[in-house]
């Protein structure tokens, strides 16, 4: 591990809402195309909803009242795609999403509520729009800019045909950069410079297992930190990340090392295998399916990586890559234990916008619904026990900054201990049918007669003669005993 490694302490005591903007709100007060798809029509893989950065400026009210004081968004740099990870201009907001004031009137009314602002990187390719690119389609072989891409024949097979020039996936709309171009490097390090000088909290970077070259992730590191050493830097990858998380190249991962336990867990036999589908390959020790393996995982994950890195996790339960954690499980029990999990667990959570009102979706582009206004088409039961999570994780230290102990493992039950010098939090969930009677022996744990409280409904619990004892929690059902 790089001697000084550090993470953003903000980082650690973040919650993080993930916004797919061209679906999460759209404000008439950005002019935009008329050809867009009915918002609450089902999502297709071209169609745009118009979803902008002025709507979730509008929006900012519903967020810091939910608790969160993070957001990522996916990509909102100027793109032909409404997922817009096929780039055209880096350094240009997407039009539809109202360009580059839009997102200055975000960042500061985002700022002005302690909410960070962390964008999506796609640094591995760009589109047959980016410029330079472009330019190659245009003049061929004469092109000054042949080689910031690995062209292999002319004319290029852009459009039909076998692509004959790196791409992401075979997909000719994704030419991949020659990240051993001084210029493309030099190119992508001004980008990420820029952004963050220009306020931005953090990166999101997307597949950058694909980029090789380890020194690039050393420079980018260095760029970024450079302009602003409490920016977030953060990756895709799917599977153990620890080459990446040694101090010198990311602070942390999106988590979905922590998600396929809790898929397999809490979903149980409802768990949709159609609906995990090619994850499970990543790492299929992690699609654990007792309370004992459970533990066993979620632990070893928080020793896998060195503890900055463990602090800036994100830890999330799905995403726009995924098919959302309602419908892979089938369960609201699930989610619910499965969010008080990632609430009470060290890293930064996040949810993934509308999994608070109980929105649904399968793989994609069902999973990148349109957020639904009408609030009568709202679980508020589950909105109110999201806010509740939140606040227990904003409210208790120790649930972010504690030890990490597991204490009891049977039946469908997990009991957690996290110490934070004199404080201690109990975090149990019982995924099972059966009511679960605590009597937890604790002796050298915690120490007799100290008084906890059920922190959602206030009943009493106890240790007395090593044992922790006084309290019923009810089946599939979560609960965290603070004192």
């Amino acid at each position: 591990m790089t001697a000084g490694f550090e993470t953003p302490s903000w980082v650690h005591h973040a919650v993080f809402y993930q916004i797919f903007p061209d679906r999460f709100a759209f404000s008439s007060r950005v002019e935009k195309p008329d050809h867009l798809e009915a918002w609450d029509a089902p999502p297709t893989i071209y169609g745009f909803k118009g979803g902008d950065l002025l709507g979730v400026v509008e929006k900012l009210d519903y967020l810091q009242d939910l608790g969160i004081n993070a957001i990522y968004f996916t990509p909102i740099f100027q793109s032909a795609s409404n997922h817009r990870y096929h780039t055209h201009d880096y350094f240009q907001i997407d039009p539809i999403l109202g360009g580059n004031e839009a997102f200055s009137q975000l960042l500061r009314e985002a700022h002005r509520r302690n909410i960070r602002i962390v964008l999506d990187g796609v640094f591995n390719h760009a589109s047959r729009g980016f410029f330079q690119f472009n330019h190659i389609l245009e003049t061929g072989e004469q092109s000054p800019y042949l080689n910031w891409f690995k062209v292999r024949k002319f004319p290029l097979n852009a459009y039909q045909g076998k692509p004959n020039y790196d791409c992401w996936w075979n997909l000719p709309a994704l030419p991949t950069f020659n990240h051993q171009n001084p210029q493309v490097r030099n190119f992508i390090f001004k980008v990420a410079r820029t952004w963050v000088e220009r306020g931005i909290d953090g990166w999101r970077l997307d597949v950058p297992f694909e980029i090789k070259d380890t020194t690039f992730w050393q420079e980018f590191r260095h760029v970024v930190k450079s302009a602003n050493p409490d920016a977030y830097i953060t990756g895709e990858i799917p599977w153990d990340a620890s080459p990446w998380l040694q101090g010198d190249q990311f602070d942390g991962v999106m988590n979905y090392l922590m998600a396929y336990p809790c898929w397999s867990f809490f979903g149980g036999k409802n768990l949709s295998e159609d609906l995990v589908g090619h994850w499970r390959d990543h790492d299929p020790a992690a699609f654990v399916s007792d309370a004992n393996s459970f533990a066993g995982y979620v632990t070893n994950l928080l020793e896998k990586y060195p503890r900055p890195a463990v602090l800036a996790q994100l830890n999330l339960l799905d995403s726009h890559d995924t098919a959302r954690f309602l419908s892979l499980t089938g369960s609201k029990n699930a989610l619910r234990l499965a969010t008080l999990f990632q609430m009470t667990y060290p890293g930064a959570p996040c949810i993934y916008y509308g999994n608070e009102i109980g929105m649904e979706g399968g793989k994609d582009p069902d999973c990148r619904r349109a957020f639904p206004w009408d609030e009568s088409r709202w679980d508020h039961e589950l909105r109110s026990y999201f806010k509740q999570c939140i606040r227990l994780r904003m409210e208790n230290r120790v649930l972010r900054d504690g030890s990490w102990k597991t204490l009891y493992t049977e039946k469908g039950v997990v009991v957690f201990l996290r110490t934070l010098e004199e404080k201690k939090a109990v975090i149990i969930l019982n995924n099972s049918e059966r009511t679960f009677h605590l009597h937890l022996q604790v002796a050298g744990e915690i120490q007799d007669g100290v008084l906890f409280y059920d922190a959602f409904t206030q009943q009493p619990a106890f240790v007395q003669q090593g044992t922790l004892q006084g309290l019923n929690v009810p089946p599939f059902y979560g609960t965290v005993l603070l004192h």
